[in-house]
Parts: structure tokens; sequence; C-alpha cells
């Protein structure tokens, strides 16, 4: 897998639209950063990182539905890849759907949602798009 991110991102997808209650990423930093987001966010339930043998490292993820069954996700995009690098200032980041959704930005600060990249005046890679 050359881009973890996305390949988080599609997994979490598929899980949502099978209804499965927990799904399974492969572990990095930024994925965890990226993960981390989400559910402060409230676009995932919870989260735990498990170490297994051969000291691999996995991202256990329970996923959220709302009343209907329907998950809480509506749309999840990858924006930076790895052909194609998208820089935004911290003005372009300010707000995304009028505030529903939240732009996962790379930041020399880390991995912020873009509220608090705007409030700390940092722009970055634009990692993905989620409402």
């Amino acid at each position: 897998v050359n881009d973890l991110i996305s390949d988080s991102l599609t997994r979490i997808r598929n899980a949502a639209m099978r209804r499965l209650d927990v799904t399974k990423l492969l572990h990095s930093k930024m994925v965890e950063s990226v993960v981390k987001i989400l559910a402060d966010k409230g676009y995932i339930e919870s989260f735990n990182v498990v170490e297994e043998a051969g000291n691999k490292k996995f991202i256990n993820v329970v996923l959220k539905y709302n009343d209907e069954g329907k998950t809480v996700i509506n749309e999840m995009k990858r924006v930076s890849k790895p052909g194609r690098r998208v820089y935004k200032g911290f003005t372009d980041i300010k707000s995304f759907k009028n505030g529903y959704g939240v732009i996962i930005v790379s930041t020399s600060k880390g991995v912020l949602p873009n509220n608090e990249a705007f409030a700390q005046s940092l722009g970055g890679e634009v990692l993905c798009t989620v409402w």
C-alpha cells in the first residue's frame, strides 16, 4: 500500500456501507492523527491502537451511526495524493460546507482540523475532507 491515508478512508467508507461495527486500519502516526480528529469531531465512535504478533500495529475503529442506522459520514475524500500534492494557505481553509464539514490539514504543528489551523494561522497540505 503506497498511500495509507487513502487506504484508511476507503476502509472506513466500505465498512460504513456494509454497516459494520468495527473496521481495522493499518497503523501510521499520520493515520492515527487523522482518526483522532475524526473521533474528536464525532464522525466515528472511538478507536484504539492494537499491537499484534510480529510487532505489527493496527487501529481498530468503531463506526458511528444515527438513529435510522445510516452512517454519520456523508462523504470522505482524499484531496492531496502522492502524485499530486495540494497545499492551501490558512485563509483558504477557513470553512468547509458552512461549518458542517472538516478539512484535515497537515501543518508544521502536526495534523489539525481546519478550524484549529485557521485559528493558529497555519496552512499546509490538505489531506482530506469529511462531512
